[in-house]
């Protein structure tokens, strides 16, 4: 039986946004440059400006180790389908859409995935596609399969689980590129998504100018600090604040 997809005009009604705002890619570039400890150095800038938008990476646990990424959010929201799996497995239909997302992306876009727990909200396949349509990776509530296809491919993924069931008969796709919850944090599409072995930190692109300039200052001093120490300085004498 030929699988059914959630596709053409229905995949399309889904779509709250074709284009989403896009931040400057000097701010890009310059959350890039902030090195790979970036997660830690923006949450406290964050922390200052009382900005909401951190999450760990010991809830949000990276695929690939050592692996960071930057850029604007494209989302997608899955809900359970109201049939039973095996109601849906027997007739094959899927509403999963987060192809339709993937359809969308361009280089440098971040998936984000407000997803279903304990299912499978993306797999080795869509994770091929994303890095062949040139996304930097995805983040994802909910769980995720086939870990080392997408490693293979070199597409990194932070997500919440993992799990082998199939979200293919159980999952539906409501929306793309509306504004989704992510471990208790609003995400808008357009927004920057940073992330790296430490953490995810969501910043709202009305926001990240603000927020690169102090970081910018911040990794700065904390390098100088780190250059005082390996010269050796006493533990007294080194700068109180980096």
């Amino acid at each position: 039986m030929t699988e059914k997809k959630l596709t053409g005009k229905i995949a399309r009604e889904r779509i709250r946004l074709m284009q989403v705002p896009r931040p400057a890619q000097a701010l890009i570039d310059g959350f890039k440059s902030l090195g790979g400890d970036a997660s830690s150095i923006v949450s406290d800038i964050m922390d200052e400006l009382g900005i909401v938008g951190v999450l760990p990476a010991s809830r949000f646990v990276p695929t690939i180790a050592g692996a960071c990424m930057v850029g604007p959010a494209l989302t997608v929201r899955n809900v359970m389908q109201r049939e039973h799996a095996y109601e849906t497995a027997r007739a094959h239909v899927n509403k999963m859409a987060e192809f339709e997302a993937h359809n969308l992306a361009l280089p440098g876009d971040v998936l984000v995935i407000d997803g279903v727990s304990g299912i499978s909200n993306m797999g080795g396949i869509s994770a091929q596609t994303g890095k062949r349509q040139g996304e930097a990776g995805a983040v994802i509530s909910g769980a995720i399969r086939d870990v080392s296809h997408s490693r293979a491919v070199g597409y990194p993924v932070w997500a919440t689980e993992i799990s082998p069931v199939t979200g293919k008969w159980r999952i539906e796709t409501v929306e793309i590129n509306g504004d989704v919850e992510i471990g208790g944090i609003r995400v808008s599409p357009g927004d920057i998504v940073l992330a790296d072995d430490t953490g995810v930190c969501f910043l709202p692109r009305t926001r990240a100018g603000e927020v690169l300039v102090l970081a910018e200052k911040k990794a700065a001093a904390e390098a100088r600090k780190c250059k005082l120490i390996d010269e050796g300085w006493a533990v007294a004498d080194l700068p109180a604040n980096a």
